[in-house]
């Protein structure tokens, strides 16, 4: 079996990132870099590819659940616990919006602004962006989640919401779950 040490230094996954940076690494090599460390009968990088074939890529990976890593010969807990974080620190930077007021100036950037954050929603969200008098975002809102393909909302809802935040106006946008039968 040949382990991480039998791979020449420079072709390690870390040193690989440290002399070329992290975009130049496989899926396989940056996953290989967060669990660390193979098992007695399996390399790390044998470890990390095997992970990314059961889930299809990062395809799953990203919906994956702490039951499903473990069952993975070679995860336990707390490589499970790290790929989890992973995933939701990389779900959190995608969505990150900095502090300063985001101003809407098309249905576009109203659309970029929550379509992130909504894309992968299980039920629907009806949200509610709230506008001043200068199209910058003051508030955003979710209203009602509904059930999987379905939301009821009330235009009281929304509008008791848009004079409590002193709106000039807002925004609706809700995530369509389309289905199959």
């Amino acid at each position: 079996m040949i382990t991480i040490k039998d791979v020449p230094k420079e072709e390690r996954p870390r040193e690989r990132l440290l002399s070329l940076g992290s975009e130049h690494l496989s899926n396989q090599e940056i996953l290989a870099i967060l669990i660390g460390s193979g098992t007695r009968e399996e390399p790390v990088m044998a470890l990390s590819n095997r992970i990314l074939m059961h889930f299809e890529g990062l395809k799953l990976l990203k919906e994956a659940t702490i039951e499903e890593l473990i069952a993975i010969k070679g995860i336990g807990e707390a490589k499970g616990v790290l790929i989890l974080a992973a995933i939701e620190l990389g779900k959190r930077m995608n969505q990150y919006k900095p502090n300063e007021k985001y101003i809407i100036r098309s249905p576009d950037d109203g659309a970029s602004y929550v379509m992130e954050e909504m894309r992968h929603l299980k039920q629907e969200h009806f949200v509610v962006l709230f506008l001043n008098t200068k199209n910058q975002i003051v508030h955003r809102q979710t209203i009602f989640i509904g059930s999987l393909n379905a939301s009821i909302v009330h235009p009281r809802e929304v509008y008791r919401e848009a004079v409590k935040r002193s709106a000039a106006s807002i925004i609706v946008a809700h995530n369509h779950r389309a289905t199959c039968s």
